[in-house]
């Protein structure tokens, strides 16, 4: 079994380094936002608005994808590169887009370690809850059309601006489209593999990890439709594998490591990964009782320790550490081959991010 290569203290200097620099950036694009956005001047609710895009973006995260799309202009090149900071900025606002839309689908009150977008609004509008779910679907709209304008206005070359566009919108599609899949999932009953990993695949890997990284080789000009088939295919892999450590977690990781409770997608009713195992080893009456906890707003933590309970006794968590384990390494297999075209020491990034990212599991 492959074993995460530790990295090396230059490389998470420069990992820590991109996420101080981006987070300059973008506080300074938010500056430059507030002052220059074309808005009506009796407008107090567009500024509001973009007080809290701010505010959720700035919130920060890990910002996996900025690194990816810093690392990806590496493989062509370590010189600095126009273009690559207006792309950086375009998928955080990408990101911040996602956010919204995800809370108000999933009616979620925190996001971040403050109030979500939606939850903002209903704050400041609690007797206008029509206008407040208006206004956080414009807020997620507005983000998304940031997100495409700042490319537009980036100095890249032209043939540049448009490619990263292009690529941005695609992946824009893409997630929708994953998004919507998400939902159908959770009418599946027991969704099979090819379900799970398609979803994976749209709602997360092609925007999250594709697009950054065809982002980067634009900005360092290379031409990434030249090697699509390997680029989407690592993509995927290392999308599964996230998808999976991420409902692994949900049910079996630690709660107050991650900030939040566990069970949180058995109360919203979602068939991810996770559940799909657990009821597909389950007997009919464990099965049973997975079902009554789906979706319940009475849900209990005794209910969700029983179903972890459940989840052990067939072994569950074992199953999934090895299935995620197994994509990691096929991504990191796929990231190997391309070290004959790009620069080794970014190879090597890709080659440790999904093996290092599934070993954080334990």
């Amino acid at each position: 079994m492959a074993t995460a290569p530790v990295p090396t203290e230059q490389l998470r200097a420069r990992i820590a380094g991109y996420g101080h620099r981006f987070g300059t950036l973008f506080e300074e694009y938010f500056q430059r936002l507030g002052a220059t956005l074309d808005v009506p001047s009796f407008s107090r609710f567009t500024p509001e608005c973009v007080q809290l895009l701010r505010d959720l973006s700035l919130r920060g995260g890990k910002r996996a994808r900025v690194v990816l799309l810093f690392e990806a202009a590496r493989l062509v090149t370590a010189e600095p590169v126009e273009g690559l900071d207006e792309a950086a900025l375009s998928i955080e606002l990408l990101q911040t887009h996602g956010l919204i839309h995800d809370d108000i689908i999933d009616d979620s009150p925190t996001r971040r370690g403050g109030p979500s977008t939606y939850y903002a609004y209903r704050e400041r509008f609690p007797d206008r809850p029509q206008a407040a779910l208006g206004l956080a679907v414009l807020a997620g709209d507005l983000a998304l059309a940031l997100s495409l304008q700042v490319l537009l206005d980036s100095k890249a070359p032209l043939a540049v601006r448009q490619a990263m566009v292009e690529a941005q919108t695609r992946a824009v599609s893409a997630t929708l489209v994953g998004q919507i899949t998400d939902m159908e999932r959770d009418f599946t009953t027991i969704p099979d593999e090819d379900v799970l990993h398609a979803v994976a695949d749209y709602k997360t890997a092609r925007y999250s990890v594709l697009a950054p990284i065809q982002l980067g080789l634009l900005a360092a000009g290379e031409q990434p439709d030249r090697f699509e088939p390997e680029l989407r295919h690592y993509a995927r892999l290392v999308g599964i594998a996230g998808q999976m450590r991420d409902d692994y977690l949900d049910l079996f990781g630690d709660a107050a490591t991650m900030g939040k409770p566990t069970g949180t997608d058995i109360r919203d009713g979602r068939r991810n990964y996770t559940v799909a195992a657990i009821l597909r080893a389950a007997t009919d009456a464990e099965r049973a009782t997975v079902e009554s906890a789906l979706g319940s707003e009475t849900c209990s933590a005794e209910t969700i320790a029983a179903i972890r309970d459940i989840a052990h006794r067939h072994e569950v968590p074992e199953t999934m550490r090895a299935d995620m384990r197994r994509y990691a390494e096929l991504a990191s297999a796929e990231a190997a081959t391309w070290r004959p075209r790009w620069r080794d020491e970014a190879v090597a990034f890709f080659e440790y991010l999904p093996l290092w990212s599934v070993d954080r599991v334990g």
